[in-house]
């Protein structure tokens, strides 16, 4: 998470206001706002190649592959959070008529960096699991080809699978999957980072 934007405690009405003025974003927790800080060259690029394989994959098969900027609302922590991408399937469904906050996500994926690692696996992880809609979760580590896929089961727990080089990600949630090694193509070599 971020640091801290501002004392006052803000509504979650006055924080979408602010939200939709500002030229930095902010996720919202519990009447508190949080600039989210700039990415990594790796951290972009791993999220872009997700998101691309994930517009593929999916085709015309009535999910869409949604970038960093879609807004996702975690109605039973009162958050607002931006994952670094997501799918929706059928109908998307907002907040109110400005259709920037997503209320129904499937999927989402976040990219792990240092500053937001222990954030992602713990207190977003966690909320995310309280989204019904959301049948995976979708970490990716931005240092190594390592795409970690946690899935809600039939009695709500989650499993976990872990894919690396040469695997293809199941999306079962989607009906699709993904090559690790193409979330990764040219990543690392492209910063100039020894693995």
């Amino acid at each position: 998470m971020g640091v801290a934007a501002s004392r006052r405690k803000l509504s979650p009405e006055e924080y979408l206001e602010l939200e939709r003025a500002s030229e930095v974003r902010h996720e919202y927790a519990a009447g508190e706002i949080f600039a989210m800080s700039g990415g990594t060259f790796e951290h972009s690029a791993v999220a872009a190649n997700i998101g691309r394989l994930l517009g593929n994959a999916l085709g015309e098969g009535g999910c869409i592959a949604l970038n960093s900027d879609m807004r996702i609302k975690i109605p039973s922590a009162d958050r607002y959070v931006y994952p670094d991408g997501s799918v929706v399937c059928g109908r998307p469904e907002f907040e109110d008529e400005r259709r920037d906050t997503l209320l129904n996500p499937v999927l989402v994926v976040e990219v792990l960096s240092d500053s937001s690692e222990a954030y992602d696996r713990g207190d977003k992880f966690a909320h995310y699991q309280t989204v019904a809609s959301i049948r995976e979760v979708v970490l990716a580590s931005q240092k190594a080809p390592r795409i970690e896929v946690f899935a809600r089961q039939a009695d709500g727990s989650w499993v976990l699978r872990v894919y690396g080089p040469g695997d293809r990600a199941a999306l079962s949630s989607v009906g699709c999957d993904i090559g690790v090694d193409d979330a990764y193509r040219g990543v690392f070599e492209a910063a100039g980072v020894a693995r």
